[in-house]
């Protein structure tokens, strides 16, 4: 353990929260200086997505697609041994 540890530790309770003077600034800006913080923020969010290329698009959209045909048989094949057993229990 280092030696700030301890003093940290000590003392976590009564030092005050770094955050505490930002959100104190939020609380006193406008409602349109927020909501332009908000806007900004977004935007430069935004300027980080990495957008997949053409051909990562198409083996995604591949993928998902072949992925739903093979549940969709799955809940078929499911679907109709069930009603062909509830029609074999109750006699249809």
């Amino acid at each position: 353990m280092s030696e700030t540890a301890p003093a940290a530790a000590s003392g976590a309770e009564s030092a005050p929260r770094p955050h505490a003077s930002k959100q104190d600034a939020g609380k006193r800006r406008g409602l349109f200086a927020r909501i332009a913080l908000f806007v900004r923020q977004v935007v430069a969010e935004l300027k980080k997505v990495v957008y997949p290329t053409r051909p990562d698009l198409i083996t995604y959209t591949t993928v998902v697609l072949v992925f739903v045909a093979v549940v969709m048989a799955f809940v078929t094949v499911l679907d109709l041994g069930i009603g062909r057993l509830t029609f074999w229990i109750f006699g249809g």
